[in-house]
């Protein structure tokens, strides 16, 4: 059975589907795309055929790593809007939080194959425009207050977004997210 079979999971198959994913974001976001099955199979503790069942190519386990990653950043998004007393304090809690941003970057941008098929996949481009739309809804809020510059859009504070969240080549994982977060902190100022 596969991830796309219409019959619920039992309580361990989606308990090793879980473990899956949270390997394989982990080891996405630290190496890329194109670490070996094997490897993400042992960072989840199950076998080679339980993650072959569950993900049955590598491009699916990248759209499965992608579409999870795109519902938590939207579910951090829409908090963030709904919870902070200002847009502005809303936006700002997105660039702080952003981690599971960058992984999304990461596949997009550092993996042609993740590329193409995140390109290709209608639920991911589903995702984008609603993080966009969220993004969108925060930056025009931000500028009714007064604490984000009318000419500053959506694709702006995006494409800034995703130019920080670009991996920094050889540093290490904490020398490279104190960067950005330095790099964020200018931004806002």
């Amino acid at each position: 059975m596969t991830e796309d079979s219409a019959r619920p999971l039992r309580a361990d198959a989606r308990r090793n589907r879980a473990q899956i994913l949270a390997a394989a974001r982990r080891v996405f976001g630290a190496r890329g795309t194109d670490v070996p099955m094997e490897e993400i199979a042992r960072h989840a503790g199950v076998g080679i055929g339980t993650l072959y069942r569950r993900f049955p190519d590598r491009n699916s386990l990248v759209l499965a790593v992608a579409h999870d990653n795109f519902a938590r950043v939207i579910t951090e998004a829409r908090a963030a809007f709904a919870e902070e007393e200002s847009a502005w304090n809303a936006l700002v809690r997105l660039l702080r939080t952003s981690r599971e941003i960058q992984l999304g970057v990461q596949l997009a941008v550092l993996s042609p194959e993740a590329s193409h098929a995140l390109d290709a996949d209608q639920e991911a481009t589903r995702f984008r425009r609603e993080l966009l739309s969220i993004l969108d809804k925060v930056v025009r809020a931000a500028q009714r207050e007064g604490t984000l510059r009318p000419d500053v859009g959506t694709g702006d504070v995006a494409a800034l977004l995703s130019l920080l969240l670009r991996p920094m080549g050889a540093m290490s994982d904490l020398v490279s997210w104190q960067l950005s977060e330095r790099a964020a902190a200018l931004l806002l100022d």
